[in-house]
């Protein structure tokens, strides 16, 4: 009998769909095998991509990218710079990886326009959430790139969202006017990444109900077989609604139709949510060994979610086209300077190693890299609780991969780290970039609202002319 490997190097022509089901017949392949298997056969699945890290709770630019150390003392906080591989450029003392690999980046230091308001619409988006309301408002970059780049023989979905906190609470990530159709893919990680919810986003959280989050198997009333044909299923419908309905998978057939056939029974994209199917190597890569046994604060995340970035890189492999990701929190109203101390190692270390894995595996002219906030913070520090508030003139974002030109700065700031003072640049301009990397116009595609009304990817924005 052939063994699996050999079946596929003498498939020929084997189409990618016919090849993923053969797969998922032959059962126990781990997606590197899986990975593995496809190059064997000539079936590649290289494809230009996006990864969103939102930094949960807007980060503090003058404590990370844009140091201030000849500012007064309540200005410049506690934190000393550190040369970076780029000349003349430096960052925080707790980024030190980040530093060593300055010239695979691109740092953003006058970020300006945010709409001020504590979620990641923004960052997913470029919009205001009031932009289009009335007919829905605007879809999430992900949504999009599910509309006009996506097909019904994909065996990833589109866009995958696995933000927590705020960004979840408030669904961030949302279709808007393209409909629900359209909305990411929302696996629950919280068994994986703890990331406890303040007592507000519980309440918003319970307040959403049932299904907020996307199954990824089949409920036990519905086989391989019924679900691939979809005539029996509509037949079979009024029967099992009910009880099917509780397990969110109707949600998932209405909504992806054929490609959630194909994702849910090709085992491809579960298999990527497995990290335990990823090789040790890897995962021993991407685990950081924390630098203290002090617990971080309560709505922070622990040092295992530098596994998140890893879980991004799978995904990406696997198919999808955008990846979203949360880090929290970086909210530091309080204590601002003993939870960057434990924040910023896990950003150093999750964002440094899945740059260089994606090097590697010549994976990062193809995937854009993006870590931003929904604004920046105060510069001045609160002498009553060493916080910095929220501060929307100016924010940071950092970029790495989809082959832009890295290694640089763009823009400056005053004194004090308060206000942009050169090469302002705004999120649709963020956008409009990540775009161009996936090859869309922005400015020049549009998409139909419910109205019938055609609308462009962005209203505004320009690719930043020094990155491309």
């Amino acid at each position: 009998m052939l063994s699996f490997f050999e079946q596929v190097q003498r498939a020929g022509g084997l189409s990618r769909r016919q090849f993923l089901s053969a797969g998922a017949i032959g059962g126990g392949l781990t997606l590197a095998r899986l990975l593995q298997a496809e190059q064997a056969a000539g079936i590649r699945s290289s494809h230009k991509a996006v990864i969103n890290i939102h930094l949960d709770g807007g980060p503090p630019q003058m404590d990370m990218i844009d140091l201030k150390p000849q500012a007064p003392a309540e200005i410049r906080g506690e934190f000393g710079p550190i040369a970076t591989k780029i000349p003349g450029v430096q960052i925080c003392e707790h980024l030190p990886k980040l530093a060593a690999a300055a010239d695979k980046f691109v740092f953003i230091r006058s970020l300006v326009g945010a709409s001020n308001q504590h979620d990641a619409f923004q960052c997913q988006t470029g919009f205001d959430a009031k932009n289009l309301a009335s007919i829905g408002g605007r879809p999430a970059m992900g949504c999009i790139v599910g509309k006009l780049q996506a097909t019904a023989a994909d065996v990833a979905p589109p866009f995958v969202d696995l933000m927590q906190g705020r960004p979840l609470v408030r669904n961030s990530a949302r279709p808007g006017f393209l409909g629900p159709s359209y909305g990411p893919f929302r696996p629950d990680i919280s068994q994986m990444f703890e990331r406890q919810l303040e007592d507000k986003m519980i309440v918003e959280l319970a307040n959403k109900g049932d299904g907020h989050t996307t199954a990824l198997s089949l409920s036990q009333e519905l086989s391989q077989s019924r679900l691939q044909d979809r005539t029996s299923l509509r037949s079979g419908l009024d029967r099992l609604r009910g009880q099917v309905d509780r397990s969110g998978m109707m949600d998932a057939v209405d909504s992806f139709t054929k490609q959630a056939v194909g994702i849910l029974t090709s085992g491809r994209f579960a298999a990527a949510m497995d990290l335990m199917r990823e090789d040790p190597r890897a995962i021993e890569r991407y685990t950081m060994n924390a630098a203290s046994n002090d617990p971080p604060s309560t709505t922070s995340d622990r040092p295992n979610a530098t596994l998140k970035f890893l879980l991004a890189r799978r995904l990406i492999e696997a198919g999808v086209r955008c990846v979203s990701i949360s880090l929290s929190d970086f909210d530091t109203h309080s204590n601002n300077f003993g939870r960057l101390r434990k924040l910023l190692p896990i950003l150093d270390h999750g964002l440094t190693t899945l740059v260089a894995d994606l090097s590697e595996r010549g994976m990062l002219d193809d995937v854009s890299i993006v870590a931003w906030g929904e604004f920046g913070r105060t510069p001045k520090v609160q002498p009553s609780n060493a916080g910095r508030d929220h501060w929307p003139a100016v924010g940071m974002a950092l970029l790495a991969g989809g082959g832009m030109h890295t290694g640089q700065t763009i823009g400056e700031t005053d004194r004090y780290a308060g206000a942009a003072t050169s090469r302002p640049v705004t999120y649709q301009d963020v956008f409009a970039t990540l775009y161009n990397r996936l090859g869309l116009n922005a400015r020049g595609v549009t998409i139909t609202d419910p109205t019938g009304r055609p609308q462009y990817l962005l209203d505004q924005g320009e690719v930043i002319r020094e990155l491309i």
